[in-house]
């Protein structure tokens, strides 16, 4: 049987140049992953029982157990895919998933967004970095290699 190639659309992995030392590598935590996804289908359940409350139906009941039921399918679906995501951190760059490269030199903040980092460059491109242990913990680490670059 042949092997399907990769799909271009996940962009290729980038590995440190010579030299280029990791300081620390950040991976999806699965406890964030799930705790995430939790939040997402109460909510998605109160919103999908007000709408079907506010439409007169007679069992608003079934928006909560659809959104938990459709919200927790998905993540299921996607675990594997989003818990193997790592960040690595050298003296120079963070290098993420799907081939994604941020200079630290042209990093202008670093913050949290809803436990997830949130990188955002003097350019103004945005990337996320999700399912973090220790969101603050990330950004002191980033920063301190920024400070010593």
């Amino acid at each position: 049987m042949s092997e399907l190639p990769r799909d271009t659309v996940m962009g290729a992995d980038v590995a440190p140049e010579d030299g280029e030392r990791v300081l620390a590598e950040f991976r999806a935590d699965r406890t964030a992953y799930w705790r995430n996804h939790l939040i997402l289908a109460v909510l998605g359940g109160v919103v999908a029982g007000a709408v079907l409350l506010a439409m007169g139906n007679p069992d608003p009941w079934v928006g909560p157990v659809a959104a938990l039921l459709a919200i927790g399918v998905r993540a299921a679906y996607l675990a594997s895919e989003a818990l193997g995501a790592s960040w690595r951190l050298t003296e120079r760059r963070l290098i993420g998933p799907g081939g994604r490269v941020v200079p630290l030199r042209s990093l202008a903040t670093s913050r949290p967004f809803f436990g997830d980092v949130q990188l955002i460059t003097r350019g103004g491109e945005k990337h996320l970095m999700k399912y973090m242990a220790d969101a603050h913990a990330v950004i002191a680490e980033i920063e301190k290699a920024k400070s010593s670059g």
